[in-house]
């Protein structure tokens, strides 16, 4: 995802250098101008909108990977308990 964000950004900063230089170089009309100006803006657009996906899918997996934790801990607690129940059941087989 970043590299789309960095593609984008490269995108937008080709745009207005060129946009510059066409308006420096006085080839470009007023319509040129306006048009680039028009795709600069869905691009910034589009950039916003793509930032705001990766940071929901962010914080999904981020969620994710806590409920997984979550459930890995409950297990390990349930294995130890397990663990310790056998133990003392071995322990009281000895002692007999």
């Amino acid at each position: 995802m970043k590299e789309s964000l960095m593609n984008r950004s490269r995108v937008l900063a080709l745009v207005v250098i060129t946009g510059v230089y066409a308006g420096l170089s006085g080839c470009a009309t007023n319509g040129d101008i306006e048009a680039l100006r028009s795709e600069i803006a869905q691009n910034k657009k589009d950039t916003a909108t793509a930032t705001a996906a990766a940071t929901r899918e962010a914080a999904d997996a981020k969620a994710i990977a806590q409920n997984a934790l979550a459930t890995a801990n409950a297990a390990k607690a349930t294995s130890d308990d397990t663990a310790n129940k056998l133990d003392r059941m071995f322990k009281k087989a000895m002692y007999k």
